[in-house]
């Protein structure tokens, strides 16, 4: 199918051609970039909230209570939940209808499994690719759940307006806090799970590391949510919504966006490179090079970011 009527179809409300939008861009190229250029101009006034945190944490649940919330105030709700690749296909191992499955008949609601394709920080490379092309297609709340991420995967703070990082009771002392790197990305923090033993102290320890950390014009939240029972989701949507107002009341919004500007352009720049690494030329040429010590790897980096 032609990509003009792709997306005309797309921005009907065709499921299918949404879905086939995502592939495209997923798997790179120049319809990717010829998509990405159509949809990107129209979709800057679509919010993004990232979810992350360990695994096991029970995001995808909450993500999925969330939704329900985040229709009540928009009319269509995209989710992008990244999950590990294949290591037989490279696709998502977990099944967006598995996962998400209360929201499958809602056609205000898509949502899409992403394989991180061995990317290391939670999200994949096509990610903020998909999130803009989604926000292009009138999509006003686009929610990013990262793959469970360790003490370093925080990726997702530079793809998203408001980051909600999700722990459970007994996740560990003060000193696991700091080592996670989760402080410096939070903006709202949840406790999950808060129905088991040591849901307090959990609370306790974030509030501990917060109280020592700098001070700052926001202070994320730290909520307590049973979301396989919807409890307390209703308020993490609250804070959601007050992240959104300090935002853009302080002015924080653009200085933010500017910053994902600059990841995204990062980002765009890795995919390049990698069509460029696998394909034949100019690649194999500059390898020859490096190989016979005619020239260094930096060098010839900069070579080869002329040549895109």
């Amino acid at each position: 199918m032609h990509i003009d009527q792709l997306i005309e179809d797309a921005s009907r409300g065709d499921v299918r051609a949404v879905g086939r939008i995502c592939s495209v861009v997923e798997a790179g190229g120049e319809d990717a970039v010829a998509v990405s250029g159509q949809l990107y101009p129209t979709g800057g006034d679509a919010w993004t909230t990232g979810v992350t945190g360990v695994p096991g944490a029970g995001k995808s649940t909450l993500v999925s209570e969330l939704v329900e919330f985040a229709l009540t105030d928009k009319n269509r709700v995209a989710v992008l939940a990244v999950d590990p690749s294949s290591p037989f296909s490279g696709g998502a191992i977990l099944g967006d209808r598995v996962r998400m499955g209360a929201h499958s008949g809602n056609d205000r609601v898509f949502i899409r499994s992403v394989a991180n394709r061995g990317h290391l920080g939670g999200i994949s490379t096509s990610t903020p690719a998909m999130a803009a092309c989604l926000a292009g297609l009138g999509f006003e709340e686009i929610v990013i759940e990262t793959v469970g991420v360790g003490q370093s995967e925080v990726e997702i703070a530079s793809a998203a307006d408001t980051t909600v990082v999700v722990v459970t009771a007994g996740w560990g002392d003060s000193v696991q806090a700091a080592k996670a790197g989760f402080l410096e990305i939070a903006d709202i923090f949840v406790v999950n799970k808060a129905d088991t033993a040591g849901a307090d102290a959990a609370v306790s320890d974030i509030n501990s590391m917060l109280d020592i950390g700098p001070d700052t014009p926001w202070r994320p939240p730290v909520l307590q949510t049973v979301a396989s029972d919807g409890v307390g989701v209703g308020e993490l949507w609250e804070a959601v919504v007050n992240h959104r107002k300090h935002l853009v009341d302080s002015g924080e919004l653009g200085e933010r966006r500017r910053m994902r500007a600059a990841h995204d352009l990062a980002m765009a720049l890795q995919a390049g490179i990698d069509r460029s690494m696998n394909s034949d030329e100019p690649t194999s040429e500059l390898l020859d090079d490096i190989v016979e010590r005619r020239t260094d790897p930096w060098s010839a980096a900069d070579r080869l970011l002329e040549t895109l």
